[in-house]
């Protein structure tokens, strides 16, 4: 049976002093979260706040565990190499 699950991570992006500026930088995010990670993502939510980003990451598999591991794995790696962004809050939801 497919599993599907979805990270949600609600960023703060430091000195951010525009959309456009915004934009600049959530776009690198999103094309590296894809290319490493093989997952659908995109912001989903605060598309008009300088600072604030909620990016959705969309994952299906066939094994339950085999989601959970591979969206944990996301999690950690924005936390722990893309500098540019604060992760404020992280929630993964299986469907």
């Amino acid at each position: 049976m497919p599993a599907t699950g979805i990270l949600l991570l609600h960023l703060q992006l430091p000195g951010c002093a525009s959309l456009k500026e915004k934009r600049s930088r959530l776009k690198p995010l999103l094309a590296r979260l894809h290319k490493e990670f093989n997952v659908s993502a995109a912001e989903v939510d605060f598309q008009d706040a300088w600072g604030d980003a909620l990016v959705a990451c969309a994952l299906v598999s066939n094994s339950a565990a085999q989601v959970q591991r591979a969206l944990q794995s996301v999690e950690h790696w924005v936390e722990d190499e893309w500098r540019d962004v604060m992760v404020v809050d992280a929630r993964i939801e299986m469907l």
